[in-house]
């Protein structure tokens, strides 16, 4: 075995100190990753069928990709965005007044994000000291945990549960944690429950705000994708600017995947904050992109668009799965069908969600993400690669051909 590199013992603490890359967990994802590997090594004729990506299938609309290539020959979009153009917080603060009929400052309250995720971990470093708390659902996203741990706060989860309607329980947070809470993450619609937040549940998370002096961040990644009426956002409540702010992606409703762009719009001292930390962190997000970016907020088309696939997709694969036990319901939103895993599979017993999830890869070639979170749970996403409808039904067919023949329990 080699030595130790003479910096082993300098690695901070936050991310394992003087034992930093030694440890043996395998994190979930990676996990499923290889056992991926492996099926299709094993059975290079049978089909993986893909339900555990988790990122649009398709590409940007064609008239945004063609408004970047144009952007990109434009001499002035050479330099560095810092904290971004008036463009495209323009277009944000218009989308938001034409799907919502939230008004917004697009020079003080809205702030582009290189994707949402590094506005997860800069929101953080805006509020958390050492011993502050931020309060965050589970099953969740975890960026904002992370962070606030790299600082030396503290972590809340609130398990989401079905009797629950998926909610946090706010109510049964320890005083404790809630005198020394700064921050309350939340997610809706739900990655990966599903679940779509209500009127009542964002004015009950106001006035928690202003009773426990907690900020909130509400994560808008899937809002377009809503399928219980139209999408709301948080913004849209009385109060919820005065509290917090929320944050949007250009990914799941726009196909903008890797294009990595977002912006964060409320309070304009919080999104001033954020700007100041992003300020130092990043010089902002290529202009070209900013501009197509602009476009595609301009476009109500393209969401619209987007949602009916994955609404078609989602009703297909709960009919499929309900074929074979499953107890599946349609997800109020996200491209994601959160349902409880199978106990067995014929004399097979599973301790949890993970060990059902690497059976059916491993037996027969069924990917999906395990949750054990909050009980034992499995995510399918419906961003497989399927070219037409008939291509769809197809794999909904051999789904329900393989996974019927495992002899499912639950």
């Amino acid at each position: 075995m080699a030595a130790d590199p003479w910096f082993q013992s300098l690695f901070a603490d936050r991310i394992g100190g003087a034992n930093y890359g030694k440890g043996t967990e395998i994190y979930k994802f990676e996990k499923i990753k290889r056992a991926k590997r492996k099926a299709l090594a094993d059975y290079p004729d049978r089909q993986l069928l893909d339900f555990g990506i988790g990122e649009n299938d398709d590409m940007a609309p064609e008239a945004v990709r063609a408004e970047m290539k144009r952007q990109v020959d434009r001499l002035d979009n050479r330099g560095y965005a810092d904290n971004g153009i008036a463009a495209y917080k323009e277009a944000a603060a218009e989308f938001m007044n034409r799907q919502f009929g939230v008004t917004l400052d697009p020079v003080t309250e809205v702030c582009h994000c290189i994707g949402s995720k590094p506005a997860y971990a800069m929101l953080p470093a805006c509020f958390i000291n050492p011993g502050d708390v931020t309060l965050m659902t589970a099953p969740g996203y975890p960026v904002a945990g992370t962070w606030t741990k790299y600082l030396g706060g503290e972590v809340h989860r609130l398990p989401l549960l079905p009797q629950n309607g998926f909610f946090p329980d706010l109510d049964g947070i320890p005083a404790d944690i809630k005198k020394r809470a700064k921050l309350l993450v939340i997610n809706y619609p739900n990655s990966p429950t599903g679940a779509v937040a209500t009127a009542d549940f964002y004015k009950r998370v106001v006035e928690f705000a202003h009773q426990h002096q907690v900020v909130i961040v509400q994560d808008a990644a899937h809002i377009l994708l809503s399928y219980q009426g139209e999408p709301y956002s948080f913004l849209q409540v009385d109060g919820a600017k005065d509290v917090g702010v929320e944050v949007h992606s250009m990914s799941k409703g726009f196909n903008m995947i890797g294009w990595r762009l977002g912006f964060v719009a409320g309070h304009p001292k919080i999104v001033q904050a954020y700007a100041d930390v992003k300020d130092n962190s990043d010089s902002g997000q290529f202009m070209a992109t900013q501009h197509a970016a602009a476009a595609a907020l301009r476009d109500a088309s393209i969401p619209k668009m987007v949602k009916a696939k994955y609404q078609r997709r989602l009703e297909k694969l709960v009919a499929a799965l309900r074929q074979v036990g499953f107890a599946a319901a349609m997800p109020g939103g996200t491209y994601f069908l959160y349902t409880k895993a199978p106990t067995a599979a014929g004399e097979r017993r599973f301790a949890n969600a993970e060990e059902a999830s690497q059976y059916l890869i491993t037996e027969q070639s069924v990917c999906c993400v395990p949750w054990d979170d909050a009980g034992p749970y499995l995510r399918f996403s419906v961003t497989y690669t399927a070219k037409d409808e008939a291509e769809e039904d197809a794999l909904m067919t051999e789904t329900v051909s393989r996974l019927k023949g495992m002899r499912l329990a639950f």
